[in-house]
């Protein structure tokens, strides 16, 4: 599904990340843990393919597709989606205009989305404008369950979500992902964490950390958060692949 080979990525004249290899199969979903500053929503960023992040060296292939030098909207239509951690308030958009048009335009499947999450009083009101921190996370879910993306980057979808709201915003990313489904998993994910506590509800199939933006650890989910809170991120350094 998504394949990054020795990416070197520049922001504002900084080097920011470091001969990235990542490789993320069809139906696999990781996670990526790291200190803030670290590189993690650079990455993801770049992935997406936003202006201002310039790749030095290296290659970006999804589908078997190289898209690293590709504009962020024909990485959306080849089947890329992203939940953002600080999502902008659109202003005169409305919600259920928003899922319309992730949808390609299907009314009824966007107010059904929307009714299914208990969002359908949102439907009305501009994107983003005066929602809580679980509103805005599950707006931007139901845009991406509209889109319907192959390959989805979250970044911190549990910040600023209370308890709650987290079991309904891991029930929409276990959706987003498949995880319903055992055998024949076609949509693949990969999640920025700093609590940990998505995978309380989101089964990751491999975890890496990332440090002054290089991957330096990969394995277990479980074991390399258990070993985070244990030692702290500079154990991390000493792992290997």
């Amino acid at each position: 599904m998504l394949q990054i080979e020795d990416l070197w990525v520049n922001v504002q004249g900084r080097e920011v990340l470091k001969g990235i290899n990542l490789e993320i199969r069809k139906g696999e979903t990781h996670c990526l843990f790291g200190k803030n500053g670290s590189g993690k929503t650079t990455l993801l960023m770049t992935v997406m393919g936003f202006s201002g992040y310039e790749v030095k060296h290296g290659k970006i292939i999804f589908k078997g597709e190289d898209i690293t030098y590709m504009s962020l909207n024909e990485r959306a239509k080849l089947g890329m989606g992203m939940l953002f951690q600080r999502p902008p308030t659109l202003k005169g958009v409305k919600l259920m205009d928003m899922l319309a048009l992730c949808s390609g335009g299907n009314l009824e499947q966007a107010k059904e989305l929307a009714l299914e999450y208990g969002f359908g009083a949102f439907l009305e009101r501009d994107v983003n404008l005066g929602f809580s921190g679980g509103e805005i996370k599950k707006s931007e879910l139901l845009q991406l369950l509209a889109q319907d993306p192959d390959l989805t980057l979250l970044d911190e979808p549990e910040s600023g979500v209370d308890v709650e709201n987290l079991t309904v915003i891991g029930d929409m990313i276990r959706r987003l992902l498949e995880k319903d489904r055992h055998r024949n998993r076609t949509k693949s994910g990969l999640i920025i964490t700093h609590t940990g506590f998505i995978l309380n509800y989101v089964t990751a199939d491999k975890g890496h950390v990332m440090l002054d933006g290089r991957l330096c650890c990969s394995g277990n989910p479980i074991d390399i958060f258990e070993g985070i809170q244990k030692h702290g991120y500079e154990e991390c350094a000493k792992c290997q692949f």
